[in-house]
């Protein structure tokens, strides 16, 4: 497993594919909070999975003022694919070229396999990483500590 930044680290920004034609980058974002959710690959049963509860979960990170990214290392195309099959109503990055570099600034990824580690961020409104975690490969994280990361945050203007 690989040792992804931790609480307090400043969040590596980034520029990847939300479409084929559309690009996101993390400075477009600073003020708001981001959730960052690298996982392994599109059409896995895990990833499928845990992808459709954040997805269920979205109405609560909305009410914490957060927005959520899936992020692996399978292309934009098949993330629209992905995406458009789980019904999925949160964008999904494509690290696809080169292959794995953002996941390699957060410290999540996993080469050996050349995949994403299941590597979970929140990053704050000044692109600070507020709080992380990685679980097993072969294990849904769930959404509970996402939760309690928000909740944990001071209110915007404190």
């Amino acid at each position: 497993m690989s040792t992804i930044l931790a609480a307090g680290a400043r969040a590596p920004d980034f520029r990847l594919h939300v479409t084929p034609d559309q690009v996101l980058s993390l400075d477009e974002m600073r003020g708001k909070r981001i959730v960052l959710a690298f996982y392994p690959a599109d059409w896995s049963p895990v990833c499928g999975d845990q992808m459709a509860l954040y997805n269920q979960v979205l109405p609560e990170f909305r009410s914490r003022g957060a927005h959520i990214f899936g992020i692996s290392v399978d292309g934009a195309w098949c993330h629209q694919a992905f995406a458009q099959a789980r019904n999925l109503h949160f964008p999904l990055l494509a690290d696809f070229e080169p292959k794995g570099d953002v996941a390699r600034a957060y410290g999540a990824y996993r080469a050996s396999e050349g995949v994403c580690e299941r590597a979970l961020f929140v990053i704050d409104e000044n692109q600070a990483i507020a709080w992380s975690y990685c679980s097993p490969i072969a294990v849904n994280p769930g959404a509970d500590g996402i939760l309690d990361a928000l909740d944990a945050m001071p209110t915007t203007g404190e």
